[in-house]
């Protein structure tokens, strides 16, 4: 039989070591319980003093204002000198059109214009010529106006003679012939007196046309040289027009960017308003963040965002401003919108786009294509602007 000394010391030993077992799992749990607690506090640190001032998301994309290139005057293609990728300076030409009917307009109203400038000169020299036509048409009445008083002074000499023949004629001292030939200078005088008279009325009726003449011409060239009449302006407008048009046929980029959505060939007839190719303006692009609704309590125009791109990976860091909330959010403009008046409805979280303009700087360091991944950070401790 074992000796009972021996047995004792067994059990105490094995009492011992599962005390020293339950001691060791005591301390052990104590230690997670001690970090739990101090993670959680560490969290609550945190969280306190850094993450509640950030909102944040994955859900964002690049965009940009696109600009077309578009033609403002028909024509063939015949150059095409920017294609798909290219990089492109504003102002700089990228499609050029036939330019031959513009160049025949150019010349055709060029001609015209030198035509309404000789006109025009020639109205202030035919002025000098006019206004010696009136001179001249006075003197003629003056001359008229001279023959009818001679004549009414013949017809009154006429008159008199005539009447102390009439008065001789019974006594017998005049004959027969002196009193007629009295009568006729007397009836001469008549007539003379009336075609002087009607003289000097086509004399004043010549001198109106003439004076006419001269206030029509007048009022062509009165107030103005011959480069601000409006003959030679109305075909100087003609002229620009012209011009304008042939400088359209070279057309510029409208902005700077990146050449997409090229839909044109060397040939193709376009027409006005037609679209060629579209420039994406990666340097002042901007981002879209979609945020959840249940973060943008505290979002406000202005705050600072900071954020990555999933091209450049998180080593390169964006900044930006918050411009704006959006209107609403994307399904309210869906093209057909939730019907939420259902019964079957399940409330879900919306997400409404926040705009977001981005550091021209960092664009120019690490330029953007539209509709890349981003993730967006915004500082809502700010108070915004």
């Amino acid at each position: 039989m074992p000796d009972s000394g021996s047995s004792d010391i067994q059990t105490r030993t094995a009492q011992a070591a599962k005390a020293q077992a339950n001691g060791r799992r005591r301390l052990l749990l104590s230690l997670l319980a001690g970090a739990v607690v101090v993670g959680a506090a560490g969290y609550g640190l945190y969280w306190l003093l850094v993450a509640s001032h950030y909102v944040s998301t994955d859900n964002a994309y690049v965009g940009a204002d696109t600009a077309q290139v578009t033609p403002l005057v028909s024509g063939q293609v015949v150059r095409i000198l920017a294609n798909e990728t290219q990089v492109v300076k504003a102002g700089q030409p990228v499609v050029i059109l036939d330019d031959a009917d513009a160049r025949i307009a150019v010349a055709a109203a060029k001609a015209a214009l030198d035509q309404a400038q000789r006109q025009v000169k020639g109205y202030f020299a035919n002025d000098a010529a006019l206004a010696g036509q009136v001179s001249a048409r006075d003197a003629d009445i003056a001359q008229a106006s001279a023959q009818v008083a001679n004549a009414q002074a013949d017809l009154t000499r006429t008159r008199i003679d005539l009447t102390r023949r009439q008065a001789l004629v019974a006594s017998g001292a005049v004959s027969g012939d002196e009193l007629t030939n009295a009568q006729n200078r007397y009836a001469s005088a008549v007539a003379a007196l009336a075609a002087a008279k009607a003289a000097r009325t086509a004399a004043l009726a010549s001198r109106g046309t003439a004076l006419g003449s001269r206030e029509v011409n007048t009022a062509r060239i009165a107030g103005v040289p011959v480069g601000e009449n409006p003959d030679v302006l109305a075909a100087q407008a003609k002229l620009d027009a012209a011009e304008l048009a042939l400088s359209r046929t070279v057309i510029p980029a409208p902005v700077s960017g990146v050449v997409t959505k090229k839909a044109i060939e060397i040939g193709q007839q376009v027409q006005i308003g037609q679209q060629m190719m579209v420039v994406v303006p990666t340097t002042q692009a901007y981002v879209d963040a979609n945020f959840k609704e249940v973060q943008l309590e505290k979002v406000a125009i202005g705050q600072k965002v900071t954020l990555t791109s999933d091209l450049y990976g998180g080593g390169v860091k964006f900044h930006g401003r918050v411009r704006g909330l959006s209107g609403g959010t994307g399904s309210a403009f869906s093209l057909i919108p939730a019907q939420n008046a259902s019964g079957n409805w399940i409330k879900i979280v919306q997400r409404l786009p926040v705009r977001i303009d981005l550091d021209p700087e960092d664009l120019t360091q690490h330029p953007l294509r539209v509709g890349l991944s981003m993730k967006a950070s915004i500082d809502v401790s700010q108070a915004g602007r």
